[in-house]
């Protein structure tokens, strides 16, 4: 199974919120989290960043081998296997080569979560097409729901998850009136979850101000943690 999170803008939270699912399906028996950003070694407080990974795959092609995504994959905590970014430019990789890749992906026994970031290319577009599921990652920001909406992404995905800042205008109602899709879970901003994530510390304190809400969407869009082995 693969369940993606995209973002119409940068500075949404996607690594993060990503990170928060993988993690909460590991728990629960074992996931793997893709990263296409580059973003996640840091996010999950890993001392080195990989030179090859998901973006190299993509260059290479629709004919890159399934088992070399076994081969650059890395630990990043208990029962979760990180996917690194790896390098390179994906503006020129054709629509084939993301279709292929999420093809692999969702194919694996073990559920994937794929950080797709916020890059609108025909490689990730196709990828987020062949998904079991894609969430969109937003705050409540006038420019973030503007081109939100202007997004065919949106229009497909199952829903978005909304981080919520204090004295925002924006919010879960506002959302859904706009886009038109369910929002899936609301992710409070706290100082508490940048200070785990500065620290290097989330793959091993998750805190429950990001595991619930995680939990929860992921139960919303069949990935429910529930009954599979602990």
């Amino acid at each position: 199974m693969l369940l993606c999170v995209w973002s119409p803008k940068g500075g949404s939270g996607t690594s993060v919120f990503a990170a928060a699912c993988a993690l909460a399906l590991a728990r629960a028996g074992g996931a793997r989290l893709g990263d296409l950003v580059g973003d996640q070694p840091a996010v999950l407080g890993l001392g080195v960043e990989p030179d090859r990974g998901l973006r190299d795959w993509l260059r290479v092609g629709a004919d890159a081998p399934t088992d070399a995504l076994e081969r650059i994959a890395v630990g990043a905590g208990r029962a979760l296997a990180l996917l690194p970014a790896g390098g390179g430019d994906l503006a020129g990789v054709a629509p084939e080569a993301g279709a292929a890749l999420g093809v692999a992906l969702r194919s694996s026994d073990v559920p994937t979560v794929l950080d797709a970031g916020s890059e609108v290319v025909p490689a990730v577009d196709a990828l987020l097409e062949v998904a079991d599921a894609t969430v969109v990652a937003m705050r409540g920001c006038y420019l973030a729901l503007r081109r939100a909406a202007r997004s065919p992404i949106v229009a497909r995905s199952a829903g978005v998850v909304l981080l919520e800042e204090s004295g925002r205008a924006l919010g879960a109602r506002e959302v859904h009136d706009v886009l038109g899709v369910p929002v899936l879970a609301t992710v409070a901003v706290r100082a508490s979850v940048a200070r785990v994530v500065d620290a290097g510390v989330l793959a091993t304190r998750l805190p429950d101000t990001l595991g619930r809400p995680a939990r929860e969407l992921l139960s919303r869009v069949g990935f429910g943690c529930e009954g599979r082995a602990a």
